[in-house]
């Protein structure tokens, strides 16, 4: 079946959850999601430069849920029951993951990517030698690039309504110190730096601190921006009180050796991982 069949029966089923009784439709949303699994499709991809999601596999994962029965599994001396199984064909797909770590099918991990004691969630992709690290989290739909590192405790959020709306995104090259959180569709550009426990929101100030006046991002990163926490005064009715933002202390340098710029990076601009 063809992705534009699989869509048009995904877009029936959406409009009309009577239509899931139809095994075409229910056979449809399990492909598109199996597809998600094998990274043969993918819920938001990079064009011309722009991020470009795609609705109808948000709207396949929300299905899934109503046409995937709760089934009781084995793991070795653990069992779990849920509407979503884990993760398998590790070896064949070239991925290292630890005991304690959780990838649900519908998530694609890359060749070459380590997760350790973590959680990958359904519709999520990791790219190629990422690392996700203990406790850390790549919730619904995020999509995480090549040669990531989520340090330890990092939350990526999880997106899926409405359908349409952007994922979280971390580029290639990047690095996200620990206690991170991103969340509602957040974009972090290629090869930035997140320091310890810096916190983004849809709405959250990202200030550039470099220049002689500021300049203030919602919602994106830039690219290879090296980011710690702050505060900034923000008057209420009941007085003046800081709230948290997230400040932009330099660039990291370009180079072809991303690991030996991240550790100039943390060590010039004195960022703790």
């Amino acid at each position: 079946m063809s992705a534009r069949d699989l869509e048009a029966r995904v877009a029936a089923a959406w409009a009309d959850r009577g239509r899931l009784a139809d095994p075409e439709v229910r056979a449809a949303v399990l492909e598109a999601v199996r597809g998600l699994d094998r990274g043969e499709l993918r819920v938001a991809d990079k064009v011309d430069g722009e991020w470009r999601v795609e609705a109808w596999l948000m709207r396949a994962v929300n299905l899934y849920f109503a046409v995937a029965g709760i089934e009781v599994h084995q793991y070795g001396p653990f069992e779990v029951r849920d509407k979503v199984p884990l993760k398998g064909d590790l070896e064949a797909a070239g991925v290292r993951v630890v005991p304690g770590a959780v990838v649900r099918h519908g998530a694609y991990v890359a060749p070459g990517a380590v997760i350790m004691p973590g959680f990958v969630n359904i519709g999520a992709r990791v790219g190629r030698g990422s690392m996700v690290d203990t406790w850390a989290t790549v919730g619904s739909c995020a999509q995480v690039g090549d040669n990531v590192h989520l340090a330890g405790g990092v939350g990526i959020g999880g997106v899926l309504e409405p359908p349409g709306a952007r994922p979280n995104i971390v580029e290639d090259g990047c690095f996200i110190g620990s206690r991170c959180i991103l969340v509602e569709g957040v974009l972090v550009e290629e090869e930035a730096v997140l320091g310890a426990n810096v916190v983004i929101t849809a709405s959250t100030p990202i200030v550039d601190v470099t220049g002689r006046e500021e300049v203030v991002h919602r919602g994106r990163v830039p690219a290879r921006s090296v980011v710690i926490p702050g505060n900034r005064a923000k008057a209420f009715p009941a007085g003046t009180f800081q709230v948290p933002c997230a400040l932009i202390v330099g660039k990291r340098s370009a180079s072809t050796d991303r690991k030996t710029s991240l550790n100039q990076a943390l060590r010039e601009f004195e960022v703790q991982g």
